[in-house]
């Protein structure tokens, strides 16, 4: 084959790759658009992927790993919540939930994460949150078939009312684990 026909067979496989490319990327859902009823938005937990750990959990049904912002961990560091001080305005917490699932890899019986089911955040802002101790709940479904999250619109998520029970270490259940 000639160089010029090469280079005509390329030109519509580069077109064909492109629009498929752009469609994909019109497809593609923003999380970062939606916001909760709470009024707590997807946007201000941008980067939480990146966030440094707290603290993991297992339940019957999920495995969880709370990760925290950079305000958080460092109150986390000065001593809050155990200094009596409560955490500051901005710090944010994400649980990230998976349904588990046996390893078939590992030599020895371990539970790992399988498909991510939800992101449950929860952001310090007093003036927002007043009648909460200063913290908004917002639950963010996570729907693997179709790969977008949702905001649950259900008041019975785990927020305010789950998190009195530790009102005396600012409404936050999980330490900074030592390591």
């Amino acid at each position: 084959m000639t160089i010029l026909a090469k280079i005509r067979l390329s030109k519509p496989l580069a077109a064909a790759t492109a629009v498929l490319a752009l469609g994909t990327a019109v497809a593609a859902q923003d999380k970062h658009a939606l916001t909760s009823p709470s009024g707590i938005a997807f946007s201000d937990f941008r980067g939480y992927e990146d966030w440094a750990v707290v603290s993991s959990a297992r339940t019957d049904e999920v495995l969880k790993v709370i990760v925290a912002n950079p305000t958080m961990i460092a109150a986390y560091k000065a001593g809050v919540p155990g200094n009596g001080q409560p955490f500051p305005d901005g710090s944010r917490i994400a649980k990230l939930q998976w349904k588990p699932k046996k390893s078939t890899e590992a030599p020895f019986v371990v539970d790992v994460p399988d498909v991510f089911t939800q992101a449950f955040v929860i952001e310090k802002d007093s003036k927002r949150f007043p009648d909460s101790g200063g913290w908004g709940y917002a639950l963010f479904n996570y729907e693997p078939v179709s790969d977008a999250f949702t905001a649950d619109p259900s008041p019975s998520d785990c927020g305010h009312a789950c998190h009195v029970a530790v009102k005396a270490k600012d409404y936050i259940f999980h330490p900074y684990q030592k390591r």
